[in-house]
């Protein structure tokens, strides 16, 4: 089949790889003018990290194995820890985090040249029979068996099967980095989650030296920015415990960029006819799990299993959305009840066990690490 993608962000480049694998012929439109190398670190968990090896992706050599989550009050006392390595020996893949721009060049490696056309920002589409036809801002047009909205967040595609309003405001907002911030922790397998009543506060190595850092503050779209993000996250949050300060103190403004948290009720059907939508053009979601490009690569895995065991493309297209609808719904609620990044009260978290909560993440994480080829 001639299969049309629409976006070159993660979703794109698996449903891509998904595609091309099982014969189809695929075309993949992106607005950017080439391709992406902004953003910031991404956590692949091994839920993810088994998609992209069925991908013939491997993140060998990039990035930096996390082996456990520690959850600490503002002043520096520890509230839970989870045993990430549990999950990576149970089913065989690591959780790493890596910059969004190495894990999208990896995805990339090896596809065809002319795969991406960039510079296509997508403007609607016409579905007519067995074709669907995809209209571009440039007046240009493109027409195949089958097309999938991979476009995020803003999605032209979505908008044109839901119409306007379905993606709303979530309450946090996060302002964060990714650069080389010479502290200990830099240089360990270990991701601290940091709460207090100010807000949270995530580090997160990225291997090469690179820390991700992120502050999670209550946020409407109508709030305005500070002049000075960064001064204003240090008057808000250098008085925590170390190493919030050192982090603060080493970040740079021209690193921090801002992302408001938003999300949509997931549908049980997301698509129509020929049409179907991947990762968050399906399901915005805030960032609370760490699960937004895992599951977005659920979506292409499942996608192209659906579409190869499938005698009607478009009974393909609803047989994904109906297998995806339960596992991402609960994602989404999960990540949308839980806005301050794994904010568990003290005396929970030291009612339940460490390996209790190792065992029940790695249950919620994986179970398409021990389902996957």
């Amino acid at each position: 089949m001639e299969i049309l993608v629409i976006g070159a962000g993660v979703g794109g480049l698996a449903v891509a790889r998904a595609l091309l694998a099982a014969g189809h012929e695929v075309r993949v439109h992106e607005q950017a003018p080439g391709p992406r190398t902004g953003g910031k670190a991404v956590l692949i968990w091994s839920n993810g990290n088994a998609v992209l090896h069925d991908l013939g992706v491997t993140l060998d050599g990039a990035g930096n194995r996390i082996d456990r989550i520690d959850a600490l009050t503002s002043t520096g006392r520890l509230r839970t820890g989870q045993d990430i390595a549990h999950a990576a020996s149970r089913y065989g893949f690591e959780t790493k985090a890596i910059a969004r721009r190495d894990l999208l060049g990896r995805l990339a490696a090896g596809l065809p040249e002319d795969l991406v056309r960039h510079g296509a920002a997508c403007t609607g589409l016409i579905q007519d029979g067995d074709r669907v036809t995809a209209s571009f801002d440039d007046g240009s047009t493109d027409t195949g068996d089958l097309l999938i909205g991979a476009d995020g967040h803003h999605s032209v595609v979505r908008r044109q099967l839901w119409g306007d309003g379905a993606v709303r405001p979530a309450a946090f907002g996060t302002w964060q980095g990714l650069g080389p911030i010479g502290i200990e922790l830099t240089g360990t397998h270990r991701h601290l989650m940091i709460t207090g009543r100010e807000g949270a506060c995530g580090l997160m190595p990225a291997g090469g030296g690179l820390l991700q850092w992120w502050f999670d503050l209550r946020w409407t779209p109508g709030d305005p920015r500070p002049a000075s993000p960064l001064a204003e996250l240090r008057r808000r949050f250098g008085h925590w415990a170390s190493p919030v300060p050192e982090v603060l103190a080493a970040a740079a403004d021209g690193d921090v960029e801002f992302f408001g948290h938003h999300w949509n009720k997931v549908r049980e059907v997301w698509g129509e006819g020929r049409v179907t939508l991947v990762g968050d053009a399906a399901h915005t979601m805030p960032p609370t799990l760490g699960q937004g490009a895992n599951q977005t690569l659920e979506d292409a895995w499942v996608l192209g299993r659906e579409l190869a065991g499938a005698g009607d493309p478009a009974s393909g297209l609803r047989a994904y959305e109906r297998a995806r609808h339960p596992k991402i719904s609960l994602v989404s609620r999960m990540a949308r009840r839980n806005p301050a990044n794994w904010r568990i009260p003290p005396l929970v978290g030291r009612l339940v066990p460490e390996t209790s909560q190792s065992a029940l993440l790695a249950r919620f994480s994986n179970r398409l690490a021990a389902e996957s080829p």
